[in-house]
Order: C-alpha cells, then sequence, then structure tokens
C-alpha cells in the first residue's frame, strides 16, 4: 500500500456547467498543496481513496464522466451539510 498523498479538488457552477470539473489533481507534493490551500480556504475536504483515483485520470479543467455522477453527488451532499450545519 502506498502512503504517496493523493488529491483532486473540483468546482462546479450551475450556470456554466453541465457537471463538477476537475480544477486540480495529483500527488505527493502537489496533492499536499491542494489540501493546504483547500485548509487555508476553508474548503472542505472529503477523503475518498477510491474516487480520488479515479478523479486522478480525469484531465484538468474537464468535467467528470457520467459514471462518476453517484460518488461525487455524495461528496456535494456532504458540503451542503456542512454548510448548513455552520448557518
Amino acid at each position: 500500500m502506498s502512503d504517496v498523498k493523493k488529491a483532486a479538488a473540483l468546482r462546479y457552477n450551475e450556470r456554466e456547467d453541465n457537471a463538477p470539473r476537475v480544477v486540480a489533481s495529483g500527488k505527493g507534493k502537489i496533492a499536499e498543496k491542494i489540501i493546504e490551500i483547500a485548509r487555508e480556504y476553508d474548503i472542505p475536504i472529503y477523503e475518498d481513496p477510491d474516487l480520488v483515483e479515479l478523479l486522478l485520470k480525469v484531465d484538468i479543467g474537464e468535467e467528470i464522466p457520467p459514471e462518476l455522477y453517484k460518488a461525487v453527488a455524495e461528496v456535494l451532499a456532504f458540503i451542503y451539510k456542512l454548510r448548513e450545519e455552520v448557518v
């Protein structure tokens, strides 16, 4: 089992996008930087090793493929729930 950090960042703009887009992804130092920036800006972090492996295969700027919609919907639901708890 590898201890190399992996991360992917998604953005979803309902008015512009048909589906969430991968805006950053990487392994090692790049993943650490993605996580650092997320923490710096209070962006929720959702840990799912299987999902991040799949997201690493999506090109930066591309919408996620339909087969990932359900998994990413769970992430979005997690984030919306967190935001409701804060408000």
